[in-house]
């Protein structure tokens, strides 16, 4: 498994309720760039419309070798994921007020692009304190134990 893009703000901002994995429908040079490291989905969010999934705001640049055939970098792109699963996200998106954030763009065992999308509930900033007061006594911790052996 090849990562390439993760969104690594994400933990932190949001509670994590359950995670789907996606195909996303791609063109031919948004592949090659991604085979190549490149993409951000940094500031992406998924929506539900239309009957289907769509991954909105992640950036994949354009392809350096392409040509007149070059995608446009923030295009809305369509996650591919099973009929009952777009009825639950898009059950709980409406109803429970959730948020569809991807985690990760990776390519799998067989070589397709994927997306970790995470069903999340937003923290607010006392939730984020007390994340930073864990994570930093779980470092203590292990400094701790570290030393005394």
């Amino acid at each position: 498994m090849k990562t390439v893009a993760e969104n690594r703000r994400a933990r932190f901002d949001y509670f994590i309720e359950q995670t789907y994995e996606a195909g996303i429908a791609l063109t031919g040079t948004e592949v090659k760039s991604l085979r190549f490291g490149e993409g951000s989905i940094a500031e992406a969010y998924a929506e539900v419309n239309d009957g289907g999934v769509w991954l909105v705001n992640s950036n994949i640049p354009e392809f350096s070798h392409g040509n007149r055939f070059n995608h446009e970098p923030k295009r809305p792109r369509k996650l591919l994921l099973h009929e009952r699963e777009i009825n639950k996200l898009h059950g709980a998106v409406a109803r429970e007020g959730m948020t569809l954030v991807p985690l990760s763009i990776y390519f799998n065992g067989r070589g397709r692009a994927k997306v970790e999308l995470a069903l999340a509930k937003g923290k607010k900033t006392h939730d984020k304190r007390d994340s930073i007061k864990e994570r930093d006594w779980k470092r203590e911790q292990g400094r701790l134990l570290r030393d005394r052996g």
